[in-house]
């Protein structure tokens, strides 16, 4: 049986849209493997995925985009692989930009970002300025990141700050979080159908509805975020309550 395909308008008419969907962007050497190309076209062709669910989300109003972009752990990989994929994250930033301000979309980084090339993050920081007078969608890349090393990062700042004499909460934790001021994702999204969280946003997904498809990321559209948001907004969120 063909899934149901949905329009933006539909969608905001069926019930509540997600504030904040963020994205496991997975498969793309395995993408590369099938079709017997470099792993690296793989990553190139995950940038129209990223192109549509950009402007899916911008159709339904969502206030956080949130992708998984390159973790902590990536920095284990071969550094030929680790050099392109600056290359190409660099060359998407700036051929992107006019395109994201046409969009009215924002551009933010979570993550340690100091670890990243100067030229990486002189194209960020350019990309920001350029964006700078938009207040749409929130663009959140998710750059040499990983939850735990946040949460690290949390515990580091609050004990600089200093705990004693202080009331220690989660919302006092929240504030010193890469996130801080941002709701928590309501939805999340994972490609190529691993059943993982794979040290992503490990404080803010406590809540968060999960949607997992078995499509590798060079092949999402936006019709699959239309579905996840569907397949969200018939599930009941009760965050711990009881009926």
């Amino acid at each position: 049986m063909p899934t149901r395909t949905f329009t933006p308008e539909q969608l905001k008419a069926r019930g509540v849209i997600p504030r904040h969907v963020a994205i496991i962007m997975d498969g793309n050497g395995r993408w590369a493997k099938a079709r017997g190309v470099p792993r690296l076209m793989g990553h190139r062709a995950g940038r129209e995925s990223v192109r549509e669910a950009v402007k899916g989300c911008v159709a339904l109003g969502v206030e956080v985009l949130t992708l998984y972009t390159f973790s902590t752990e990536n920095w284990n990989r071969p550094r030929r692989e680790i050099a392109a994929l600056m290359t190409i994250l660099r060359q998407t930033l700036r051929a992107e930009r006019r395109e994201l301000r046409e969009n009215n979309v924002r551009l933010a980084v979570i993550g340690r970002a100091g670890d990243l090339p100067p030229e990486v993050v002189r194209a960020i920081a350019e990309t920001q300025e350029y964006l700078a007078g938009c207040d749409g969608l929130l663009l959140n890349l998710a750059l040499s990141y990983s939850g735990r090393a946040e949460l690290v990062d949390a515990v580091r700042a609050l004990i600089a700050e200093g705990v004693d004499g202080n009331p220690l909460d989660e919302a006092r934790v929240s504030a010193h979080l890469y996130t801080a001021g941002l709701p928590d994702p309501d939805l999340l999204i994972r490609t190529s159908g691993e059943m993982r969280i794979s040290n992503f946003m490990l404080w803010q997904l406590a809540y968060t509805e999960l949607w997992i498809t078995d499509t590798l990321w060079p092949d999402f559209r936006r019709r699959h975020l239309y579905q996840a948001v569907a397949e969200f907004q018939g599930r009941e969120r009760r965050f711990g309550r009881v009926d």
